[in-house]
Protein backbone atom coordinates (compact mmCIF):
# COMPACT_ATOMS: atom_id res chain seq x y z
CA UNK A 1 0.00 0.00 0.00
CA UNK A 2 1.30 3.50 -0.68
CA UNK A 3 1.84 6.46 1.67
CA UNK A 4 -0.64 8.35 0.11
CA UNK A 5 -3.26 5.62 0.34
CA UNK A 6 -2.43 4.67 3.85
CA UNK A 7 -2.86 8.64 4.91
CA UNK A 8 -6.16 8.86 2.61
CA UNK A 9 -6.77 5.58 4.54
CA UNK A 10 -6.26 7.27 8.47
CA UNK A 11 -7.98 10.58 7.26
CA UNK A 12 -11.17 8.59 6.60
CA UNK A 13 -10.80 7.26 9.76
CA UNK A 14 -10.76 10.25 11.31
CA UNK A 15 -7.26 11.36 12.80
CA UNK A 16 -5.58 14.19 12.65
CA UNK A 17 -2.63 14.76 11.71
CA UNK A 18 0.38 17.24 11.11
CA UNK A 19 3.01 17.26 8.17
CA UNK A 20 5.77 16.26 11.03
CA UNK A 21 3.55 13.06 12.34
CA UNK A 22 2.77 12.16 8.71
CA UNK A 23 6.35 12.30 7.64
CA UNK A 24 7.49 9.98 10.56
CA UNK A 25 5.09 7.94 10.05
CA UNK A 26 4.47 7.18 6.55
CA UNK A 27 8.29 7.62 5.41
CA UNK A 28 7.81 10.78 3.24
CA UNK A 29 9.97 13.52 2.64
CA UNK A 30 7.70 16.35 2.52
CA UNK A 31 3.88 15.65 4.96
CA UNK A 32 2.57 18.59 3.19
CA UNK A 33 3.53 17.35 -0.40
CA UNK A 34 2.01 14.01 0.08
CA UNK A 35 -1.57 15.89 1.45
CA UNK A 36 -0.68 18.21 -1.62
CA UNK A 37 -1.13 15.09 -4.16
CA UNK A 38 -4.07 14.08 -2.63
CA UNK A 39 -5.69 17.60 -2.73
CA UNK A 40 -4.25 17.61 -6.73
CA UNK A 41 -6.67 14.10 -7.10
CA UNK A 42 -9.94 15.91 -5.40
CA UNK A 43 -9.77 15.15 -1.61
CA UNK A 44 -10.62 17.63 0.59
CA UNK A 45 -7.77 18.26 2.71
CA UNK A 46 -7.96 21.04 5.43
CA UNK A 47 -5.16 22.61 7.74
CA UNK A 48 -7.16 23.27 10.83
CA UNK A 49 -4.94 25.00 13.63
CA UNK A 50 -5.24 23.61 16.86
CA UNK A 51 -3.88 25.46 20.47
CA UNK A 52 -3.58 22.98 23.26
CA UNK A 53 -4.37 23.79 26.90
CA UNK A 54 -0.61 25.18 27.44
CA UNK A 55 -1.73 27.34 24.71
CA UNK A 56 1.04 25.88 21.77
CA UNK A 57 -0.84 25.98 18.17
CA UNK A 58 -0.19 23.34 15.88
CA UNK A 59 -1.57 22.42 12.19
CA UNK A 60 -3.56 19.84 11.99
CA UNK A 61 -4.77 18.27 8.69
CA UNK A 62 -8.24 16.31 8.28
CA UNK A 63 -10.25 15.01 5.85
CA UNK A 64 -13.94 17.34 4.90
CA UNK A 65 -16.18 17.45 2.93
CA UNK A 66 -15.97 20.62 0.21
CA UNK A 67 -18.61 23.19 1.13
CA UNK A 68 -21.15 24.23 -1.75
CA UNK A 69 -19.14 27.61 -2.40
CA UNK A 70 -15.95 25.56 -3.25
CA UNK A 71 -17.71 23.21 -5.70
CA UNK A 72 -19.58 26.39 -7.04
CA UNK A 73 -16.59 27.38 -7.75
CA UNK A 74 -14.81 24.94 -9.47
CA UNK A 75 -17.65 24.37 -11.44
CA UNK A 76 -17.46 28.16 -12.61
CA UNK A 77 -13.48 27.92 -13.03
CA UNK A 78 -13.25 24.50 -15.15
CA UNK A 79 -16.88 24.03 -16.25
CA UNK A 80 -19.19 21.09 -16.31
CA UNK A 81 -17.50 18.95 -18.73
CA UNK A 82 -14.23 18.73 -16.92
CA UNK A 83 -16.24 17.96 -13.51
CA UNK A 84 -18.25 15.26 -15.51
CA UNK A 85 -21.56 17.32 -14.56
CA UNK A 86 -23.09 17.31 -18.37
CA UNK A 87 -26.24 15.11 -19.01
CA UNK A 88 -26.91 12.98 -21.94
CA UNK A 89 -29.46 14.49 -24.41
Amino acid sequence: MTASTRLLNALRSGEELTARQIEARYSVASGRGLVRALREQGYAIYLNRRVNSKGETTNKYRLGTPTRSMVAAAFAMLGAETLGMTTAA
